[in-house]
């Protein structure tokens, strides 16, 4: 499924490979790159935007049915930063805590 349907800022490939790790992050602060530090404050409860492909705009709500099934309805996670900075594609990220 093309990742932009989820419309994040962020989007993180996770060594795990687990789906939905970054729900491991909530209550805890990641730093990007050199010095941006994120706090993970919860979990995103999606809408029904997830539903519409992001090029055709053709919605397909089975995408939010399991989300809502599988996932209690959320996907992703919210952040809230901390200290500002550049980040950019590749840079290390880290868990201060």
């Amino acid at each position: 499924m093309d990742k932009r349907r989820f419309r994040a800022n962020v989007y993180v490939e996770l060594e795990s490979g687990n789906a939905f790790g970054e729900d491991d992050f909530v209550g805890r602060t990641l730093r990007i790159g050199a010095k941006t530090a994120i706090a993970v404050i919860e979990r995103d409860p999606r809408c029904k935007m997830i539903t519409l492909d992001p090029d055709t705009a053709k919605q397909n709500p089975e995408v939010m049915r399991r989300v809502a099934r599988d996932h209690g309805g959320k996907a992703g996670v919210y952040g809230a930063v901390l200290v500002e900075g550049t980040i950019r594609p590749g840079d290390e990220i880290a868990l201060l805590d």
